[in-house]
């Protein structure tokens, strides 16, 4: 009050008003005080985030001895994005009631897929009796969605198979035959099974964890049972597995790759380097009518040789990386099919890539950009058809490709041999013939990227597991990834596919027509 003629005479009333103004001044210190340490909260965490964003940058576009391989960045994404998800609901928490914003959410109802099942609930008001006393009447509603999840179940099959007999005569009882089982009277359904191989090979957890998992719904299955299971699977589906080698082999265009698989060397208590060797086809680049999909096979070794064996009978383009091992399939004295190899210009351009990393190199650069254009074009041309592919090259990139022949030779001669960049041109002269044939047939890939994708998860499994305990497990390994991984280029779910697979080999599918249980007549089916 501005003038003490306005202050009370009573002592009592006088001592309330003075109690009020300090509750009233001490309110506001709180007040300030709470905004300044929410504030010093705030510049702490976007301090955390900065942090945390230079991480990811590293991690995605450091130096090649600095940044993590692919799994490894996946994993510190994973946390990047969690620390990140718990700052912002810290920041929301911690923030003056009064001050709180609430943001928009970032919302994917039209993502959740059709074929869900909807459960509905239906939130209704306390009363629907209006203040005045009259009725509520419906004028609208809001809908949200939430996708909800019922765990992994597992569920027992009671099969009763009734006894029958006369009572005319003792001729004897009748009953309907035992099912045919692919575990002969053991427990699990082909379903299980399906489950176990996809969890193992498309989702790489190992069995030991499979029987961890299981375990929490009190169900004892030990690591040897389902080992079991996995190996009478792949021997069930072995002739599968050929039938889809037998029909990749029979196509003009592959690719070729191989990645290492350890295997446990019986008696030394140490691994031995064996290879899984991925025949790919993928036509949709150009629209090929064939299906994509990709057979592994296991070799004890990476020369040539193995090459040659899983190709046997194959005659048309095989599309490789720069391994000298496959030049044995184009060597003069060579008997068999025709064979012609397109190179792959990623792995040319790797090699400048890493010369320009470490200092001033203007002859490598200007490789990659002459490289870069090349792979602008493709990209423009991408979906076409092998004709108009074919054209749009002509027109546009093989003056590019005459242009940098020129550019190498006049480059390799003027370098020295034994230097990195003379060794990258040397690579490059190496293999121009096959590096150049895209050039010339609109069916070609500028890159082998297509079958380095497909064996990316071999080399997850192989991180899971370490390595394969024998050589017959790394084929049992090949056969059961084959068929998975040739699912999921032709959007078919494995569990699926090899539930109803495995239940036709049961019951007798006939041999003649095996073709029928390849992954991509699953879906005609």
């Amino acid at each position: 009050m501005s003038d003490a003629a306005e202050l009370p005479d009573d002592v009592a009333a006088l001592k309330a008003m003075l109690i009020a103004a300090r509750a009233r001044e001490a309110a506001k210190d709180v007040a300030i005080a709470s905004k300044d340490e929410h504030i010093a909260r705030k510049d702490e965490r976007i301090e955390r985030l900065e942090k945390l964003v230079a991480a990811f940058k590293q991690a995605a576009f450091g130096r090649k001895s600095e940044k993590a391989d692919p799994d490894q960045f996946d994993l510190a994404l994973e946390d990047l994005e969690t620390a990140m998800a718990v700052i912002h609901a810290e920041d929301e928490t911690d923030a003056p009631v009064g001050s709180r914003v609430t943001k928009p959410r970032a919302i994917n109802r039209g993502f959740l897929p059709k074929h869900l099942p909807r459960i509905e609930e239906v939130i209704e008001p306390g009363s629907l009796i209006c203040g005045c006393g009259g009725c509520l009447h419906r004028i609208g509603e809001d809908v949200s969605e939430r996708l909800d999840v019922v765990p992994a179940q597992f569920r027992v099959i009671v099969t009763r198979r009734p006894k029958y007999a006369c009572r005319a005569c003792t001729d004897g009882v009748v009953q309907a035959p035992a099912p045919a089982r692919l575990i002969p009277a053991g427990l699990p359904t082909e379903a299980t099974v399906a489950h176990v191989l996809v969890s193992k090979y498309a989702d790489h957890l190992p069995l030991y964890r499979q029987a961890q998992i299981i375990g929490r719904q009190g169900i004892d299955l030990d690591r040897s049972t389902l080992a079991d299971w996995v190996g009478r699977a792949a021997f069930e589906l072995r002739p599968v597995f050929y039938a889809l080698i037998a029909d990749l082999k029979r196509s003009t265009k592959l690719f070729m790759d191989e990645t290492r698989a350890p295997v446990l060397d019986p008696g030394s208590r140490k691994t031995k380097t064996g290879y899984f060797w991925a025949l790919a086809r993928d036509d949709r680049p150009w629209g090929g009518g064939a299906p994509p999909g990709v057979a592994f096979t296991y070799a004890p070794g990476r020369g040539g040789i193995h090459a040659e064996r899983i190709l046997h009978g194959f005659s048309g383009i095989l599309q490789v990386d720069g391994y000298a091992g496959y030049n044995r399939l184009i060597a003069p004295e060579r008997v068999g099919p025709d064979i012609r190899l397109a190179y792959c210009w990623a792995h040319a351009r790797r090699k400048l890539v890493e010369i320009t990393r470490n200092g001033a190199a203007p002859i490598a650069e200007d490789g990659v950009k002459r490289i870069s254009e090349l792979y602008r074009i493709e990209g423009e041309l991408r979906g076409l058809d092998p004709e108009a592919r074919l054209a749009g090259r002509q027109e546009r990139s093989a003056s590019l490709v005459a242009d940098m022949q020129t550019w190498l030779a006049h480059h390799r001669a003027r370098v020295a041999t034994k230097s990195p960049l003379g060794e990258a041109l040397a690579y490059i002269a190496r293999y121009w013939d096959g590096l150049k044939l895209f050039v010339t047939d609109g069916r070609v890939e500028i890159d082998n990227n297509g079958v380095e994708r497909t064996i990316r998860p071999i080399a997850l499994n192989r991180k899971n597991a370490l390595f394969a305990g024998h050589d017959a497990g790394a084929e049992n390994w090949a056969t059961i990834a084959s068929l998975i991984e040739t699912c999921k280029l032709n959007a078919v779910d494995p569990q699926v596919y090899l539930t109803r697979t495995l239940s036709a080999i049961v019951r007798g599918h006939k041999q003649r027509q095996i073709d029928d249980l390849l992954p991509w007549n699953h879906q005609a089916a």
